[in-house]
């Protein structure tokens, strides 16, 4: 029973944490459209927001239904790797301040952020969240949703960091300073 109460705490928290960042998201969201920023791939934001919200439900479900078995040396590890994930997370959002959003919003001519986590690789952000989408499960115990749901967030990253990517290097000057660096492992 501590370890459904437990994974239930930590899924609220997480769920917590997405409500007030899209909260967040938002503002900078209305700032950056007011400023004349253009929106890219809106249409695949949808799976991106059901993708995230069945990631929460599915590691509750999986432990509150299937009891699985928690290696507690695994699960330490996913605990640190989770936190680094949300240092890096945070970091990588206080860096990027004002344009931060959950969206793809780019302002044609704006500088490019290159500082911060920035300095050694693309979307540390993306990272961070890869990184929390397999840990928090497998810290749990919720093998079946760490394998599947990072699978599908692969899937929505690849498309995701293309539309970016592509819009970026269209409008900004992305690739003077980022064309070098790589995506998301800095020690590529």
């Amino acid at each position: 029973m501590a370890h459904r109460i437990l994974a239930a705490a930590l899924v609220a928290a997480f769920a917590v944490e997405r409500l007030a960042e899209l909260r967040y998201a938002g503002r900078n969201r209305r700032r950056l459209l007011a400023a004349g920023a253009l929106e890219i791939g809106a249409r695949d934001y949808p799976w991106m927001v059901v993708l995230h919200a069945s990631f929460l439900i599915s590691c509750l479900a999986e432990v509150w239904l299937l009891s699985p078995r928690v290696e507690w040396r695994l699960a330490a590890f996913m605990g640190a790797l989770l936190v680094a994930a949300q240092v890096l997370r945070f970091w990588s959002l206080r860096t990027l301040g004002r344009r931060w959003t959950t969206r793809i919003l780019v302002l044609p001519g704006e500088e490019v952020v290159a500082s911060g986590p920035y300095r050694w690789i693309r979307h540390p952000n993306y990272l961070a969240v890869a990184i929390e989408i397999l840990a928090l499960p497998l810290l749990l115990g919720a093998w079946r949703t760490a394998v599947v749901f990072s699978l599908a967030n692969a899937w929505v990253l690849v498309r995701r960091v293309r539309s970016e990517e592509r819009a970026l290097g269209a409008l900004t000057d992305y690739h003077v300073h980022m064309k070098k660096r790589p995506r998301m492992v800095p020690w590529r």
